[in-house]
């Protein structure tokens, strides 16, 4: 039998994991993958863009929607586990779960990643009706991938510990350009008592210039005493600029705050943080890469 689409596949997903206790992926994914009866060849079909299996493709995006619909979560990397929310969906178990469905059931917002992408991708769109082009289809699932490993890459930075949060800022923002061609220009700091300065970038070559960082794994908003307390360090240090990164959000306070200081604190969010890592290459590979390509009218232009 040919691999099911993924919205087949988030049924058979929620019930594998619906005793409520923490699962492996991979464990998950063979148990659905026995639900669906599929044979070995099924298993084995690799997808077109190589690396990965049809089968693997799919069951990893029905977990992805899942997630996004809270019905399943990851307590750490590699593994789901079922939500409260997903236990009342199985108590009165509906014939199918799909797009539809998860919308139906509240998940419309959190499945909204932009307006565009869920224009696109919702499960009329991909009908054979569908107005998209595919030029349209192939922007929404670049987006669609591009929102899932925002995601992913904030959950893995919450699970990292804080000495690995504070290098990989200090990583990032070297590689976004701060310090130059300066060998060692960053320099982790983090320690007990270092004034709530985790790392600091010299941007020349005697450190006349330095910027001063702050990495910190919140979970909740990050309110205005936090950036007040990070700008009072700075000051300990007669220090003029600062990048306070985190990996939750910050108020409006927080926000407003920092605009009414002398010195310059930029402030980077969970959601900042991920894409200036994925515009950066900061702890993301490419996976795959495809060209677009079109006539080049120049060439075929017949000279009178």
């Amino acid at each position: 039998m040919a691999v099911p689409d993924f919205q087949s596949m988030m049924l058979p997903l929620l019930e594998a994991i619906a005793d409520g206790a923490e699962h492996s992926n991979s464990a998950v994914y063979s148990s659905v993958s026995k639900q669906m009866n599929l044979t070995s060849e099924d298993l084995q079909l690799i997808h077109s863009r190589g690396g990965q299996t049809v089968f693997y493709y799919r069951v990893a995006w029905a977990k992805s929607y899942l997630k996004k619909a809270g019905l399943v979560r990851s307590p750490k990397f590699g593994s789901i586990q079922i939500t409260e929310s997903g236990q009342e969906v199985l108590k009165n178990k509906p014939a199918k779960i799909n797009l539809r469905f998860l919308k139906q059931i509240g998940g419309a917002d959190r499945l909204k990643s932009s307006g565009k992408t869920e224009a696109v991708l919702d499960e009329e769109s991909i009908s054979e009706s569908s107005t998209a082009t595919p030029n349209d289809l192939l922007e929404a699932g670049y987006q669609s991938l591009h929102d899932a490993l925002i995601e992913e890459i904030i959950e893995q930075v919450k699970r990292c510990s804080p000495q690995f949060f504070e290098r990989l800022a200090v990583k990032l923002l070297v590689a976004m350009g701060y310090g130059g061609s300066l060998a060692d220009a960053g320099q982790v700091v983090g320690r007990t008592g270092d004034g709530g300065i985790d790392g600091i970038i010299k941007e020349d070559e005697l450190g006349l210039d330095v910027l001063y960082i702050q990495a910190k794994r919140w979970e909740s908003t990050v309110g205005r005493p936090d950036v007040a307390a990070f700008a009072g360090s700075m000051e300990r240090f007669h220090a003029r600029k600062g990048v306070l990164i985190t990996t939750a959000t910050f108020s409006k306070d927080a926000e407003d705050y920092i605009t009414r200081i002398e010195r310059k604190i930029v402030l980077v969010d969970g959601q900042r943080m991920a894409e200036l890592m994925i515009a950066h290459n900061v702890g993301v590979t490419v996976m795959q890469t495809y060209e677009i390509k079109r006539i080049d009218s120049d060439f075929f232009a017949e000279e009178e």
